[in-house]
């Protein structure tokens, strides 16, 4: 089994064997991401088919990174595979 991680400001934020790519972006179970670095986020977007994304600010060795993860709380069901998943961007890399 392949093990992907998710790091930012050189800390492992996420690992999981069993992540679900979706538009090129690893979503990880949200069991498997520390809960001590998501600060939620009053963000919220709208995909088409996927549905409102909520959004998680990630404080990390006392830096954050606004908006850097996202969830669908609710996805429609073309998208229901992401659902309890959260997904990363802006800096952090997914190896």
């Amino acid at each position: 089994m392949i093990v992907v991680e998710a790091r930012w400001n050189g800390s492992v934020i996420a690992q999981s064997n069993d992540t679900v790519i979706v538009e090129g972006n690893h979503y990880f179970p949200a069991n498997s991401v520390d809960p001590a670095v998501l600060q939620p986020s009053s963000t919220t977007t709208i995909c088409p088919w996927k549905g409102t994304a909520r959004y998680y600010n990630l404080h990390v060795s006392g830096a954050t990174n606004q908006d850097a993860a996202w969830y669908y709380p609710d996805p429609k069901a073309a998208a229901e595979e992401i659902r309890g998943r959260i997904a990363f961007w802006k800096g952090v890399a997914v190896v």
